[in-house]
């Protein structure tokens, strides 16, 4: 493991072309064969340029070493899934980091899945210049998890729910 449980860690996500977004902190939970996961109470604050949100349940985030990064929210969300597509993320010390490539997977509560921001994906892309490479490996990995997420295939078979009840145990 990288750090004890429960440690505390800040999650630093930018645009690309190092443009500043979400930053949180969160606790570190430990680490299975899907990657790191990461905890945040209810209550946890999220802020970016000209918005800020605080949880209203519980969440965990999976930071698996591929190209996205999955936030799983316990009963009472607003969503059950949320997996942003990202570059692979990186620590720096107790800092996560990665570039969110605007496109997201959501399951809803009705289990209703969707891919939400694909025209900002367009429009940043053209903007933006993302290489050719970074399109086609997001709009690979949004389909892939488009998929996993519909199929519930692992980790989106409720792999997050043993985690969600840790970080319940520790408030």
């Amino acid at each position: 493991m990288r750090f004890a449980p429960f440690t505390p860690v800040r999650v630093v996500l930018s645009k690309w072309g190092g443009r500043p977004h979400w930053e949180f902190t969160g606790l570190y939970l430990g680490a299975d064969r899907h990657g790191e996961w990461l905890g945040f109470p209810a209550g946890t604050r999220f802020a970016r340029p000209g918005a800020r949100t605080v949880a209203p349940v519980d969440q965990v985030t999976l930071v698996p070493t591929a190209g996205w990064l999955a936030t799983f929210h316990a009963a009472g969300g607003p969503v059950q899934a949320y997996v942003d597509v990202t570059t692979p993320a990186h620590w720096h010390d107790a800092e996560l980091h990665a570039t969110d490539l605007d496109l997201d997977v959501l399951r809803l509560p009705d289990d209703t899945v969707r891919v939400d921001d694909e025209d900002e994906f367009a429009d940043h892309a053209r903007a933006w210049a993302y290489p050719p490479e970074v399109v086609a490996a997001a709009e690979a990995t949004c389909a892939w998890l488009q998929a996993a997420v519909a199929a519930r295939l692992t980790p989106f078979d409720g792999t997050a729910a043993s985690w969600l009840a840790l970080l319940a145990e520790r408030e």
